[in-house]
């Protein structure tokens, strides 16, 4: 699959503007606040629907405009020609159309463009709390198998209506509470168990990936690691719900669960997050998501879209070059504010400036 043009209408800084990109080597260039990032999120969005800085969809739209419209054209392996037309409102539902299809669900969107981006901010996957790091697994899940989406929103949705009955008990275990409490359960450990489960399977395939990106970029056999054990599994979430019972009707939220899991980061048989030099969390925090693109490329038989925002930045020289060295193959785009490195050979050059493509 590759993106061969894209239009952006009041999005973010654009106010109209159009892309053709090449399906190897896109370089985006041009100075800071211009538009690069946005054209990065714009590329998420089509797949996603959503944005990977975590923002509302009214951030999205220009301002002093109503709407945002994404456009993309798209070219499959199979050479099947797909449009992605997503109109973003600042009050109201959004559209998105597939072919002229008006998609009633999310999830349809799954699978027909795949994204992977990788943002200065994405050192916070080794650095900050679970939350990133579990999401990264999840939207792994859902890039290779669109069917995970829904065994997330599940899990979330039982989590959610369990709390709410927790805090209504108010830390009193009643007849009618209990009984409650047992149905939710035994939803919770099903759906909770093959999440659990799929993350396991996803950590142990992922790990080499990851392993070997690292490797290349830092230029030196190195031992990474990650780990997924939750003492949950070990017994069950069915045994470990009703051990965690008093203490979550004390505290009035589901104290165990895969929504409260983390996965371990390790570099050199150390916990990556408080024992690894900035250089190395980036490095790692780049491997995670070559790794994530890799596995999904085997797996589909398609790479997606690879957007670098911004990278080169964060990279010293010797993995500034390794990185050039090893792009993984399909389309790539690279977007930079300063001069491309010598090592850098890309098929395109887009010059923007103030929100216009100016080359």
């Amino acid at each position: 699959m590759h993106i061969y043009r894209v239009e952006l209408i009041d999005f973010r800084i654009y106010k109209n503007a159009v892309f053709d990109l090449h399906p190897g080597v896109t370089a985006v260039v041009g100075k800071n606040a211009q538009g690069k990032t946005s054209l990065a999120e714009a590329m998420s969005y089509i797949a996603t629907l959503s944005s990977f800085r975590g923002v509302q969809n009214d951030a999205l739209v220009r301002e002093g405009a109503d709407s945002a419209y994404v456009r993309a054209n798209l070219r499959q392996v199979d050479g099947r020609e797909v449009v992605i037309e997503c109109e973003i409102n600042r009050a109201g539902r959004n559209r998105v159309l597939v072919n002229k299809q008006r998609l009633q669900r999310i999830r349809d969107l799954l699978g027909v463009a795949r994204t992977t981006v990788f943002a200065p901010s994405d050192l916070q996957l080794v650095y900050e709390g679970p939350g990133l790091r579990r999401t990264l697994l999840d939207d792994a899940l859902v890039s290779l198998a669109p069917r995970n989406d829904s065994l997330r929103l599940e899990v979330d949705r039982i989590v959610r209506q369990r709390n709410v009955l927790l805090k209504q008990a108010g830390g009193r275990l009643t007849d009618d509470i209990a009984s409650t409490l047992e149905v939710w359960d035994e939803k919770f450990a099903q759906s909770g168990g093959a999440l659990g489960e799929a993350r396991a399977n996803l950590v142990a395939r992922l790990t080499p990936h990851v392993q070997r990106a690292y490797e290349q970029l830092a230029g030196e056999p190195t031992a990474v690691e990650m780990m997924y054990e939750p003492p949950w599994r070990r017994i069950g979430l069915a045994q470990a719900l009703a051990e965690s019972r008093g203490e979550d009707l004390r505290r009035q939220i589901s104290t165990v669960g895969p929504h409260r899991d983390d996965v371990v980061l390790q570099i050199k048989g150390m916990p990556a997050r408080s024992h690894a030099s900035q250089g190395e969390c980036r490095t790692l925090a780049l491997a995670l998501r070559l790794g994530v693109h890799t596995l999904v490329t085997e797996d589909t038989g398609s790479a997606p879209l690879l957007v670098l925002d911004d990278v080169l930045s964060e990279l010293d020289p010797s993995r500034c070059t390794a990185l050039l060295t090893h792009m993984p193959p399909g389309q790539v785009i690279i977007t930079t504010a300063g001069a491309l490195p010598s090592e850098a050979h890309p098929d395109a050059i887009i010059t923007i400036s103030n929100g216009a493509v100016v080359s």
